[in-house]
């Protein structure tokens, strides 16, 4: 437990509005949830980022999560809507890359790189109107638009924000919203 057992805050994370445009609820409930990920972070040390306490799910760990999303940011940004080469970890002959990762580098680094492609999802979503299609088909499906992504990464942001909070509370104690 931390010393105080204070819950963690998350410093700079702005509530959505309750009234608002579809982009500006789209993408400040994203900022919300990315924000979090960054509060669930903060004071942890090395170990606890690294520990993979889940007998079930051997590579998750806090680290683990964050290069995960990283890599997600990247998928549906960068490569789906924009038609980018792959610049993430996972490969079809080794689709866990990207969680192992998060064991090999320090989780400062990893929210840094975090951080790095959310500024490069956030200036791909500034330039695209909410009905744009995607570059790259996904095999089988509907064409797929950048509404449907910022609804999609709010989902994974969200769940794997109640990862990092299971994660951190078996890790130190702490908990928050």
């Amino acid at each position: 437990m931390n010393d105080e057992n204070v819950p963690l805050t998350a410093p700079g994370r702005v509530d959505p509005p309750m009234a608002a445009d579809e982009r500006t609820m789209l993408t400040t409930w994203l900022e919300w949830h990315r924000a979090t990920v960054h509060a669930k972070c903060v004071g942890l040390s090395p170990g606890h980022a690294s520990a993979t306490p889940l007998p079930t799910s051997p590579l998750m760990s806090v680290s683990a999560v964050v290069s995960h999303l990283r890599w997600v940011e990247h998928a549906w940004f960068e490569k789906l809507l924009m038609g980018l080469p792959e610049n993430g970890h996972a490969t079809p002959e080794d689709p866990d890359a990207e969680w192992r990762r998060g064991s090999e580098l320090p989780l400062s680094l990893l929210l840094d790189e975090y951080e790095e492609q959310c500024a490069r999802s956030r200036e791909i979503t500034a330039g695209l109107d909410l009905d744009a299609v995607a570059a790259t088909a996904r095999k089988d499906e509907e064409p797929t638009t950048l509404r449907w992504v910022l609804v999609h990464m709010i989902e994974e942001t969200a769940r794997h924000n109640g990862h990092l909070d299971l994660l951190r509370e078996l890790a130190d104690g702490v908990t928050g919203e």
